[in-house]
């Protein structure tokens, strides 16, 4: 095991690196930035969060002896009513998130068409361009609909965009030099949509609670059988999450022009 002791780390990267066990003992990570990281089963003692800011996934998470995971949750779906009906149950529900999505996604595209073309390539704060969300939604499409629900070992289109995290998959598209038009990804995210719309209108209990056929060769997701609810929440969930993440970035955007 590596021992850093009394050892000057200052602005050092770590990008796909193994600390799992590792033991930070008096340490000093003021400024550090965590992307992509799991940190399941972290124990922190007599640590000082201060001006700290944290997104993600938050399942068991105590501070102080409290589940925070819960507040969390309550709080965002007092902020966002239409959020908790991203959790659905039945296929009417999911016709109707569906619905709640486009609705919002057309409210934020309208945003993003109010600032120059040259914006919507910039990165805020290292986070992915707008138009860069849009092709990593077209990427979530074709991996969760496309190839595990309709079977299609190989349905990526060159624009689409996996998160920047996932290894180098042979066929699968991660042209981050890419600089389309707003209009011309607009157009293949229509497509995906439709292919998304089609299969939850065609949904019945007995298939929701089905699974998907295992197809064959490499990509994401892993060639095996899944859940069709699991692979329609992700998209819900990615769909949501990333509209936030837009109207956010939009936001410090119009901000920077004013």
């Amino acid at each position: 095991m590596a021992d850093f002791s009394n050892a000057d780390l200052r602005g050092s990267r770590f990008e796909h690196a193994d600390l799992s066990g590792a033991q930070l003992r008096d340490v000093d990570l003021a400024g550090a930035r965590f992307t992509d990281v799991d940190p399941s089963g972290v124990v922190m003692r007599g640590v000082e969060l201060a001006n700290v800011s944290i997104h993600g996934e938050l399942l068991n998470v105590t501070v102080n002896g409290v589940d925070i995971a819960p507040l969390v949750d309550a709080e965002l779906n007092r902020r966002y009513p239409d959020r908790a009906k991203m959790r659905p149950d039945g296929p009417a529900g999911f016709r109707e998130a569906w619905d709640i999505l486009g609705r919002l996604w057309e409210q934020t595209v309208g945003r993003a068409r109010r600032l120059p073309p040259e914006l919507l390539h910039e990165s805020v704060d290292g986070e992915w361009s707008f138009i860069e969300t849009v092709r990593h939604l077209v990427f979530a499409t074709d991996s969760w609909i496309g190839r595990a629900v309709l079977g299609d070992s190989s349905p990526w289109d060159p624009l689409g965009l996996p998160w920047d995290g996932m290894p180098d998959t042979p066929g699968v598209p991660r042209d981050r030099d890419a600089r389309p038009s707003l209009d011309a990804v607009l157009e293949l995210r229509r497509d995906r949509m439709a292919t998304v719309r089609r299969v939850i209108e065609d949904l019945t209990s007995a298939s929701l609670d089905g699974r998907t056929q295992p197809v064959e060769g490499p990509g994401w997701p892993p060639p095996r059988s899944y859940p069709v609810r699991e692979c329609l929440l992700i998209v819900l969930n990615e769909e949501w999450e990333h509209r936030l993440y837009a109207e956010r970035d939009l936001g410090a955007l119009e901000a920077g022009r004013s």
